[in-house]
């Protein structure tokens, strides 16, 4: 095989597991070889929501939690190259995005404060665990030049996904949806543009014990309360212009309860979920809607594309824009983002910038990621 091969670790908000993926990446581009989920202990998905919230004792958890995660990635790269078998010294690296625990970017502060993201997942772990050279830390650099830190995904979609003289819109659902615009003439625009998965996925783990909304059938059963897809279109996240990004942090059940109280009666809790996806449905096709140019062609990465209803709603409000999986463009939805960071390592160990400023608001591009020499190669 080639040693132009890497790795891609991507572990989202919604915590589904570890999606990995081994590429080959060169300037020619990106081809998906192979792909691997690997699970996240239950403790450990309730260790990353207890440190996501403000409490005691933070830094001692955050410390165990960030080697805990360290070694879960690493055992998550490892089980890839075997399931393939592909021995380690044919990777040139891997890209790990990490665990977010919180995200505050420069938009979310007053003047006179710092923003920043954290993510976890020590990558001196992973480096050590898997004898590969790990890249880690991608967000902080470009908050650091005066950028959201987010989204990144925009800068690997027009290098796989752009067509000479197509205007395509790029949407990748997970817990936050982001919206790449990718101008027929190569410009390129994204940000997020506001919940995804996320309350869909905690509401119906509060009211029926289930992870997720499969299919969105539960959804599509119930009715839309007007009353309160108002209300929760007046966040004053979605009239902002870009570059914007945003997270758990503002679009959670505690701001979703606040939005029931102020209802003159009671939602049930079915007219609640239908309203959710009708709100990440209207709130991605805004944020579309905001390029400058008709968007001719749509296509949908991240679990959302396997969601029905979700995708049912967003066709409705599209107009005469068609829409699609990226598996149309040659990557199934699961995969784009563990494969845009594959990507991203190849760009940082070429001395290659991975963030477009018209994106992030960072004032210039800027080498993404911190890198960790690999060990000494462990048998697999």
């Amino acid at each position: 095989m080639s040693a132009r091969l890497y790795v891609g670790l991507m572990s989202g908000t919604s915590m589904d597991g570890i999606d990995c993926a081994l590429a080959r990446c060169d300037e020619r581009g990106t081809t998906l070889l192979a792909t691997y989920e690997h699970p996240i202990p239950p403790a450990t998905k309730q260790r990353i929501v207890e440190i996501s919230r403000p409490g005691d004792n933070e830094i001692e958890r955050m410390g165990a939690l960030d080697r805990e995660l360290g070694h879960l990635f690493a055992k998550a790269t490892l089980s890839l190259l075997s399931k393939e078998q592909v021995p380690s010294t044919e990777i040139c690296a891997i890209g790990s995005h990490g665990q977010t625990i919180r995200h505050h970017p420069p938009s979310s502060h007053q003047p006179s404060e710092q923003g920043f993201t954290l993510q976890i997942g020590d990558p001196n772990t992973i480096a050590q665990s898997t004898g590969i050279t790990t890249v880690a830390d991608f967000r902080r650099r470009d908050i650091a030049v005066g950028g959201e830190g987010a989204p990144l995904a925009p800068a690997f979609h027009a290098a796989a996904f752009a067509k000479a003289g197509h205007t395509r819109a790029i949407v990748n659902i997970g817990g936050i949806a982001n919206v790449s615009l990718l101008h027929s003439e190569g410009q390129v625009l994204g940000f997020d543009t506001g919940p995804g998965n996320t309350l869909l996925d905690h509401w119906i783990n509060r009211q029926l014990g289930q992870a997720y909304d499969k299919d969105g059938q539960w959804s599509a059963a119930g009715s839309i309360r007007p009353d309160l897809l108002a209300r929760l279109l007046e966040h004053d996240y979605l009239s902002q212009s870009g570059p914007r990004s945003t997270g758990k942090e503002v679009f959670n059940l505690a701001w979703l309860d606040e939005c029931l109280a102020d209802l003159s009666s009671p939602a049930t809790p079915q007219e609640v979920q239908s309203t959710l996806a009708e709100f990440s449905a209207e709130s991605i096709a805004r944020g579309i809607a905001q390029c400058e140019v008709p968007v001719s062609e749509v296509y949908v990465c991240g679990g959302g594309a396997r969601n029905s209803d979700l995708m049912r709603r967003l066709a409705a409000k599209l107009g005469t824009a068609t829409l699609e999986t990226t598996a149309s463009l040659g990557i199934e939805p699961e995969w784009v983002e563990a494969a845009a960071f594959a990507w991203l390592a190849w760009r940082s160990m070429a001395q290659l910038a991975g963030n477009i400023p018209a994106v992030t608001g960072a004032q210039e591009e800027v080498i993404l990621g911190g890198i960790y020499p690999g060990a000494r190669p462990r048998t697999q």
